[in-house]
């Protein structure tokens, strides 16, 4: 895609950017891929700085700075379907039980005044 087709039918520029795990050492392996959102002046210049960074690393300082506020919007990993142990953190039942361990006996008192 040219740049110039780019500045003419575009209003919104966005970068593709991912992280580079093995400069931090944490146990985290696979890159984090991000989409950001190049804000402020006219779109050719948008499109100029994004390809400015092309295949270049960028600092975290370069981008913000200290006390900045920042938006972020994330989604919680899901577990699935889990069964009453997990999810309640109830008891699991003896050994010998009809049909099951990890299912609930009781969840609480019959009566308030008896907890």
């Amino acid at each position: 895609v040219s740049t110039q087709s780019t500045g003419k039918y575009c209003t919104v520029i966005r970068v593709l950017c991912h992280t580079q795990p093995t400069l931090f050492k944490l146990k985290e392996k696979k890159a984090n891929i991000m989409e950001i959102q190049i804000n402020g002046g006219e779109v050719s210049d948008k499109v100029e700085f994004a390809r400015s960074l092309l295949e270049k690393p960028i600092a975290v300082k370069d981008l913000f700075s200290q006390n900045e506020m920042v938006d972020v919007i994330g989604v919680t990993r899901g577990h699935g379907y889990k069964g009453v142990t997990y999810r309640l953190g109830t008891k699991k039942l003896p050994r010998k039980t009809h049909k099951g361990l990890r299912k609930v006996a009781c969840l609480g008192g019959w009566h308030p005044s008896r907890d």
